[in-house]
């Protein structure tokens, strides 16, 4: 069900019409049922369902329903015919990069659909015959009177399909060169942005505005900025999402993340009256602090009242008591001591005094998401004198680069040649490797052997982290979840050995406080992973007495920071301690200079972390607080209580 409200005035700054649902997951479901309602009205008429589909991680759990709904309700796909949206060019449907792999592994293979009525573009074909194919392509569509649902996701550039900014309102299937952001978004998936084909095959906006129907669905906070301006902003070929304002039947489907720029959910004070709560106060007034620029205590009733506030006054009281109430607020929120300040009253402190010292379970999904994340706030609960423990929930091999695999291969071989203690199994071992390594194609799984020594070489990084940071080494724990180790970048479902493995761990340390990665930006999806079986795994032992201690606080990583207004604890860092979280971060030399998967952002991840908890200490100071120079900040997971 949606979870807002869908009262027309709440939406009166949206142009097209827009449902917002708690997870990814409840959004997919809805539009799996839209399609399997139509699919079973065209069956009943003996005709055939057409369907426009789309790939990239947006659509997954939209097919995963539909596989679900085939296998255990008996949904028939005899009577569907599908065209997909695009292909990279130049692209063998062999690779693991074609979207013709993509659909055969998340919904084709699962489904009882005729070969002979799935359409893909031929990423193939010679230059000179992809006119003709793509003219070929649009008569298809049209012999069947064209498409009767249409599925699209969204990307960071407005683009429908590979239609990049620029794309006429008009235009049809054709080769496209891709936009540089586009390239970088694709880049985790190529493993490196060099691999990633320049051009593609797209069906063009026209294409996709003749459709009957049309579902365009975006998860993540990565995407908010952008859904704002489809949904709110002006029609312009600079973003062609905005041309869907013109069509009188389309939804857009978003996820909460997805949806926090809208007005009625960033502002919805602006769009009428609300029912004012402490979390809604809090968000208003900060946003309003922010947006005039002035400290919180300075804002007057003028200010209220000019900017949609003014019955905040009349239902709470004078702007020197709200601005009071919530300069406390967020005030309270600031914390020396993260695990709690012994000896001292904590009814305004974020934590609890007691019992102290804690023991502490730091979860990292990948093996630097602690130093980078929370990196401060992790020295300074050892510095404490807690009781630290860190759980590396993955492996975090196929983060490394082929060639930092092959130097650590060398490293052994010299080592065995030069104090004589060769072997022949060594020698075969290196040589394996090189070959290995030598013949690997771009996307191309690792050999077993390539992908332990990857391991160890990130293995060996988070422990110099953690010894720096003051943890002995029976503190230092290696899960290595089984969900994570496919070597691709798609990984598979969480499973029960991956919450046993986090629910042993919990029930043997038996922690006062959890830290968890709250990041669901992650662009690999695994801090999202990691998450739920922390989640799943505290769900199974909430009735464990020792329990009822136990707290859970959730940070972020890389990519993005919680909302002011959110923030329940804030750990101020001086600039020396800014200077040892950058040394342990560079402790993990696989990922300095250049990582892996950078996403679209190419800051190191120190320039990240850094950039990060100044911005939060300037936001801070902007409101009125106390000025520092970088803040990490958390939020309670409350879940259980």
């Amino acid at each position: 069900m949606s979870q807002f409200s869908t009262n027309p005035e709440s939406q009166k700054f949206e142009k097209i019409p827009t449902s917002i649902f708690s997870t990814a997951k409840d959004a997919s479901i809805h539009v799996a049922h839209q399609i399997a309602d139509l699919i079973k009205e065209k069956a009943k008429k003996g005709e055939q369902a057409v369907l426009g589909l789309a790939t990239g991680s947006t659509p997954t759990q939209v097919y995963d329903e539909l596989v679900r709904m085939h296998r255990e309700e008996g949904l028939s796909f005899k009577n569907v015919v599908t065209f997909n949206l695009d292909e990279y060019y130049p692209m063998d449907p062999d690779s693991i990069h074609s979207y013709v792999y993509f659909m055969k592994e998340y919904l084709f293979d699962h489904i009882d659909i005729k070969p002979e009525n799935i359409h893909i573009p031929d990423g193939t074909l010679e230059r000179e015959d992809i006119y003709t194919f793509c003219k070929e392509y649009e008569n298809k569509i049209n012999s069947l009177g064209g498409l009767d649902i249409q599925v699209l996701g969204i990307g960071r550039t407005g683009h429908v399909g590979f239609n990049e900014p620029g794309s006429a309102i008009t235009s049809q299937t054709r080769l496209i060169a891709l936009d540089s952001l586009t390239i970088l978004d694709a880049a985790s998936g190529f493993f490196g942005v060099e691999n990633v084909p320049k051009r593609a095959i797209t069906m063009g906006v026209g294409t996709i505005m003749n459709a009957d129907k049309i579902f365009l669905m975006a998860w993540g906070e990565s995407k908010s900025s952008i859904i704002q301006k489809t949904v709110e902003g002006d029609q312009t070929p600079h973003i062609p999402a905005t041309f869907l304002q013109q069509h009188d039947n389309v939804e857009i489907i978003l996820d909460e993340a997805s949806s926090a720029d809208l007005t009625r959910v960033k502002t919805p004070w602006l769009v009428g009256p609300i029912g004012w709560d402490d979390a809604t106060l809090r968000k208003a007034v900060v946003w309003l602090s922010l947006f005039l620029e002035k400290p919180i205590l300075k804002l007057r009733e003028e200010d209220y009242s000019e900017h949609g506030m003014n019955d905040v006054l009349t239902t709470i009281g004078s702007a020197y008591n709200v601005n009071i109430r919530i300069f406390n607020e967020v005030q309270h929120t600031i914390t020396g001591w993260p695990g709690g300040k012994p000896n001292e009253d904590d009814t305004y402190r974020p934590e609890r005094k007691s019992p102290f010292p804690k023991r502490v379970l730091i979860f990292s999904p990948h093996p630097d998401d602690d130093i980078i994340s929370m990196g401060g706030t992790f020295i300074r609960l050892a510095d404490q004198g807690h009781e630290v423990h860190v759980a590396y929930q993955t492996s975090g091999n196929i983060a490394v680069f082929d060639d930092e695999a092959l130097r650590f291969a060398d490293f052994v071989m010299d080592y065995h040649n030069n104090f004589g203690s060769g072997s022949d199994e060594i020698s075969k071992l290196y040589e394996e490797v090189r070959t290995s390594i030598e013949n690997k194609q771009p996307g191309q799984v690792d050999s077993e052997s390539v992908k332990t020594i990857k391991g160890m070489i990130r293995r060996g990084e988070a422990k110099a982290t953690a010894r720096y940071v003051g943890l002995p080494d029976e503190n230092i724990h290696f899960l290595d979840l089984p969900f994570y180790e496919t070597g691709k970048v798609r990984k598979n479902p969480i499973g029960p050995e991956d919450i046993k493995i986090t629910k042993d761990l919990i029930s043997k340390i038996k922690p006062h406080q959890i830290y968890a990665a709250g990041d669901l930006s992650d662009p690999h999806g695994t801090h999202r992973v990691c998450l739920n079986a922390v989640f799943d795994s505290l769900r199974e032992l909430k009735d464990e007495p020792w329990m009822k201690d136990c707290w859970t606080w959730l940070y972020r990583g890389a990519w993005q920071e919680w909302g002011i207004e959110e923030i329940e604890m804030a750990v101020p860092l001086s600039p020396e301690e800014t200077d040892r979280k950058r040394t342990g971060i560079f402790k993990h030399q696989s990922q300095k200079d250049r990582p892996l998967f950078p996403g679209t952002d190419k800051r190191e991840f120190w320039q990240r972390a850094d950039d990060r908890t100044k911005t939060t200490a300037k936001l801070y100071d902007k409101l009125g607080l106390a000025e520092y120079e970088a803040m990490e900040a958390f939020v309670r997971w409350k879940e259980l209580d």
